[in-house]
C-alpha cells in the first residue's frame, strides 16, 4: 500500500513538472509584437448558441491578435466547465517586452491585476491596451489548442463576445469595450479559432 501511495505521489510530481515545462513563459526580445487593438463588429441581431444548459447570446464578432501576458486555468465548478481558461492579453506597447519588464502582472479569482513602481507608459494606456478575457472554447479542438498557449506568445483569436445565461437565473455578461476597468470589464469570448502567431 505504501509503495502504491509513493508511486501515485511520484506520478503527480512528474505530471506537475511536465505541465509546468509545457507552459513555461516565453521571453521575446523588445519590440511591439501586436500593434493593433482587437477588431470588433457589434451585432444588431446576434444569434443564440447553446453550451450544455448555458445559452450564449452573441453581441459582437471579434478578431484579436495580442500577446499573452498571463494565463489562468480553472477545473472546478460549473463556471470552469464553461470557461476553463482566462488569458490576460496585451496589444500596442503592452505587447513590448521592454514595457512589460517594468510591470508585474498576475491573475486571481477571474481578475487580472497589474502593478508597477514606475510607469513605463501612461496608466490609461496600460488600462486600454490590455484586458482579461474569459474564453469559452467552441469545441474540443479549440479547447486543446487553448490549453497549449504560453505566456509571452503572440496569439490570434476569432469568435464572438457573448452574454451567458442559465435557466436558474445565473448570468455572466461580457464587456463591450476595451476602455473599462474593474468588475465587469472582462470580455467573455466564444472562441471559434485560435492560432499561435510567429512574431
Amino acid at each position: 500500500m505504501r509503495q502504491l501511495l509513493l508511486g501515485a505521489a511520484l506520478l503527480l510530481v512528474l505530471w506537475g513538472a511536465v505541465a509546468h515545462w509545457q507552459h513555461r513563459p516565453l521571453h521575446p526580445p523588445p519590440g511591439v509584437l501586436a500593434p493593433d487593438a482587437p477588431e470588433q463588429v457589434d451585432l444588431a441581431h446576434g444569434a443564440q448558441l447553446q453550451k450544455g444548459n448555458v445559452t450564449l447570446a452573441t453581441r459582437a464578432h471579434v478578431d484579436i491578435t495580442a500577446r499573452v501576458l498571463s494565463r489562468a486555468d480553472y477545473s472546478r465548478g460549473a463556471d470552469a466547465r464553461l470557461i476553463p481558461e482566462d488569458l490576460a492579453l496585451g496589444w500596442g506597447r503592452m505587447s513590448d517586452s521592454a514595457v512589460l519588464a517594468q510591470i508585474d502582472i498576475t491573475q486571481s479569482g477571474r481578475f487580472y491585476y497589474w502593478r508597477t513602481k514606475q510607469y513605463p507608459i501612461p496608466r490609461r494606456e496600460i488600462e486600454t491596451s490590455s484586458a482579461n478575457m474569459h474564453l469559452i472554447p467552441a469545441d474540443a479542438d479549440v479547447k486543446r489548442e487553448l490549453e497549449q498557449i504560453r505566456q509571452g506568445q503572440l496569439v490570434h483569436l476569432e469568435g464572438f463576445l457573448v452574454d451567458a445565461t442559465r435557466p436558474d437565473g445565473w448570468h455572466w455578461n461580457t464587456s463591450m469595450t476595451r476602455d473599462d476597468t474593474g468588475a465587469g470589464a472582462c470580455e467573455l469570448v466564444y472562441v471559434e479559432r485560435v492560432d499561435v502567431v510567429a512574431p
